[in-house]
């Protein structure tokens, strides 16, 4: 299964059949993400179409139903892999996974924007076989080759957010940063900054003077209070749905002519003026935009003033929209009132039609709210209030408290809502109708007016587009970054420094997540590099283990998609992909055990990592027996070790300590627990060798805080000291000397490593010469000195 380079093949292929000799395939590409649909009549008892269609993707994995379903006296697609591909791995997933209709909502949903362009919409029927094969390959692929980071780093949702409740405190990095908080109470986003902040978290920056410029953006918004509250300010005058309305001026739809008119096009009519409204509103507000940013001195904002604000462009742009379209329109989310703006946004004695069918808008709107106050008068009901909707129109609100006994035979369509009664009449619901049919003479008459300024439009939509990019970035500085950071502590957040071959260094780092949901938030260190590029945590449970190693991970994130970070210092190398592996637990559907799963996902990150990866794993080997478990957590250190990527790795297995005495790149970090008056006290400690080998068992305070019985307890104590090995192979006292010796044996190694490690923090230090020279005196001294 390898190319003519020596590359091995990246198809995963599904195949199904029916009994009609029908078979369809669906080969994915996992190199570059394209997907490849067939279906076809198998003519041949061999299967020589279907052989051949697998000779030529050389698929690395087949996926196939449990059972055969082929015709009599053909071989089936399942034995034919059996019989002709046995060196490719064959899975077997259920056959409920092959199914056409999730297969086709894939493909519209990932394959096109435009889903009528792949002809699904005309072809459904005829090509379910080969769609269902799509669904069960894209599964399989999400089950066996994804690393979970996305998950286990709670970047998108929290994990288990079922069971937190709708009120809880806890959220993702996601909701973290997307959330803002202002003197008016809580807001909605302004633009698309959720996409482009999903977009950014999902896959960060590697590029450093990218990174180092969104920096410098925040650095100037954190230091310039007045050119943070302008650019809010500014930022909210554009409407969200800027960047949304730009792909209706991409399309030429088909011109309205006068014999189209008589159809009722007043929906996608309605949508196309609206869209002016909106592309008219944000073109008003660049000259506030401009105002603001005149006076920037980071490149971004300076290239951003540059790019918009100076060209003519849209200047241009917005002055032909003012030939045709009323100054005093403006996008308006109260839908009476976008109603009223949509129908009277084209300048008035432009068309004829246009004038009388407004004419009727306003009579009937008109009428409507007369009928209103005949009603107040004539049923004594004086807070009765004509709200609008979309869907019903207008519609009456009467407050309980005003209605004495039973509402009068005139209100039809009566319904309890909170302490009000919605309802309607029938001279309600005639004007109603004449009410909407006015309105839509409207639309159709002004999009017919609009033709010619949409053919103008289109031939400028480049520049619109780099408005709407270039406005959902700075909100996601702004409105994400800048004031998630100003809701902070003064001090807590830092800017993050980038290197291109340094190390990885965090001073006081905290969790951005759980640091806001809990008060006493205790900060921890770290230093990877490359003479030191694993670090291996133990510690009892509990300890915060998987939340420190959580925390590296979504700092690293914070600072490479442009944002400060929580922590007294960092600098950090650019990491290309980050794999995890934590959690333990069983998935059924593909037929995996707790064990099994781990497997695969160490098998994904060791088959992916590269030299600037860095790899986060928690508890490998805890699914299997403890000699098992020892011997692959083992193999897999040593095999990140011979790599350049920056490896932590949790662990409860104390004998992995030697590492640290046979691999000068390997540190240890050991988290304890103290009890103190019934409440645990978390600690961040060095370890030393004496450490390791005297550290017993932290069951027994935890089974004495979990309500277990004391000779329960007790017991749990007794078994840890009983030895199961041959003459006292894996006693403590034989660790310490195995320890020692080891400590011994590869002391120059050790010695060499660290003056390494030192020399690499000073090759990116920020130091002056002198004292870059001091060091190098003191490193000196200390090697000849054996105090390193």
């Amino acid at each position: 299964m390898e190319d003519d380079n020596g590359e091995h093949s990246n198809f995963v292929v599904g195949l199904i059949e029916n009994r009609a000799k029908e078979v369809g395939v669906a080969a994915f590409d996992l190199r570059s993400a394209s997907l490849h649909l067939s279906q076809y009549i198998e003519t041949s008892s061999s299967y020589q179409n279907t052989k051949t269609l697998l000779n030529f993707y050389d698929p690395m994995v087949v996926i196939v139903t449990p059972t055969k379903s082929a015709p009599d006296g053909m071989v089936g697609v399942s034995e034919l892999v059996d019989r002709f591909f046995s060196s490719t791995t064959k899975v077997i997933i259920s056959r409920g996974c092959f199914d056409d209709t999730k297969g086709a909502v894939l493909v519209k949903n990932l394959a096109a924007k435009e889903p009528s362009a792949l002809g699904l919409d005309t072809y459904y029927k005829q090509y379910y076989l080969c769609l269902a094969a799509a669904a069960a390959t894209i599964k399989c692929i999400i089950d066996m080759y994804s690393d979970g980071s996305v998950q286990n780093l709670e970047i998108i949702e929290p994990m288990h957010s079922s069971l937190w409740g709708t009120n809880n405190k806890k959220k993702s990095l996601f909701h973290m940063l997307k959330t803002t908080q202002t003197a008016g109470g809580l807001i909605d986003l302004v633009l698309c900054r959720t996409r482009l902040l999903r977009a950014n978290l999902l896959q960060p920056l590697k590029d450093i003077e990218t990174i180092n410029a969104r920096l410098d953006c925040l650095d100037e918004l954190m230091s310039n209070e007045q050119l943070f509250f302008g650019l809010s300010q500014a930022l909210r005058k554009f409407p969200k749905e800027t960047d949304k309305v730009l792909c209706h001026f991409c399309f030429k739809p088909k011109k309205v002519t006068t014999g189209v008119l008589a159809i009722d096009n007043s929906k996608k009519s309605q949508i196309l003026i609206s869209n002016i409204i909106v592309l008219k509103t944000a073109l008003d507000a660049v000259p506030l935009l401009s105002k603001v940013l005149k006076d920037a001195n980071c490149f971004l904002l300076k290239n951003v003033y540059k790019s918009i604000c100076e060209n003519e462009k849209f200047a241009s742009i917005r002055e032909r929209i003012g030939e045709v379209i009323d100054e005093d329109v403006l996008h308006a989310r109260v839908p009476f009132v976008a109603r009223t703006q949509q129908c009277f946004a084209v300048k008035a004695g432009i068309d004829g039609l246009l004038d009388i069918a407004r004419r009727s808008f306003c009579d009937t709107s008109e009428a409507i709210h007369n009928l209103a106050n005949k009603y107040r008068q004539d049923f004594k009901l004086p807070n009765l209030k004509i709200p609008f909707n979309n869907r019903q129109g207008f519609y009456f609100s009467i407050p309980q408290r005003d209605i004495q006994g039973k509402l009068p035979n005139k209100f039809i369509q009566v319904i309890k809502q909170g302490n009000n009664m919605h309802c309607s009449s029938l001279e309600l619901a005639s004007l109603n109708v004449r009410n909407k049919s006015a309105a839509k003479e409207c639309y159709i008459r002004t999009e017919f007016c609009l033709g010619a300024l949409m053919d103008t439009i289109r031939e400028d939509v480049s520049v619109l587009t780099l408005l709407a990019e270039v406005l959902c970035l700075l909100d996601m500085i702004v409105n994400s970054f800048a004031h998630t950071i100003s809701t902070k502590p003064v001090d807590k957040y830092t800017r993050p420094h980038f290197t291109s071959d340094g190390p990885l260094a965090m001073d006081s780092g905290r969790h951005p997540i759980l640091e806001g949901v809990h008060n006493e938030f205790i900060p921890n260190n770290i230093f990877l590099s490359e003479a030191s590029n694993m670090v291996i945590v133990t510690g009892p449970n509990m300890s915060g283990k998987s939340t420190f190693l959580q925390q590296v991970c979504l700092v690293v994130i914070l600072a490479q998609i442009g944002c400060y970070v929580p922590a007294r210092f960092a600098t950090l190398r650019v990491v290309d992909r980050i794999f995890t592996r934590m959690g333990t637990v069983d998935s059924l559907e593909s037929n995996s055990s707790t064990f099994m799963t781990e497997m695969k996902e160490t098998a994904f990150i060791l088959q992916n990592v590269s030299p600037r990866s860095l790899i986060v794993v928690d508890e490998l080997g805890r699914a299997t027996s403890s000699s098992d478990g020892f011997a692959i957590a083992w193999s897999c250190c040593e095999h990140l070790l011979a790599l350049r990527a920056y490896t932590i790795f949790a662990t409860h297995m104390q004998n992995l300590s030697e590492l640290a005495t046979m691999y000068p790149n390997v540190k240890t970090v050991h988290f304890d627990v103290d009890i103190k008056k019934n409440r645990m006290d978390f600690k961040s400690l060095p370890v030393s060798i004496e450490r390791w080998a005297a550290a017993c068992s932290t069951l027994r305070p935890y089974a004495s805080r979990s309500g277990w019985i004391t000779e329960f307890s007790d017991r749990i104590r007794q078994m840890h000291h009983i030895k199961y090995y041959p003459k006292g192979m894996f006693t403590r006292s034989c660790e310490v000397k195995r320890m020692e010796m080891n400590l011994g044996q590869y002391h120059d190694i050790q010695m060499a490593y660290r003056v390494a490690q030192r020399l690499i923090c000073l090759k990116y230090s920020n130091q002056d010469e002198d004292s870059i020279r001091q060091a190098l005196h003191n490193l000196k001294e200390s090697y000849i000195n054996g105090d390193l």
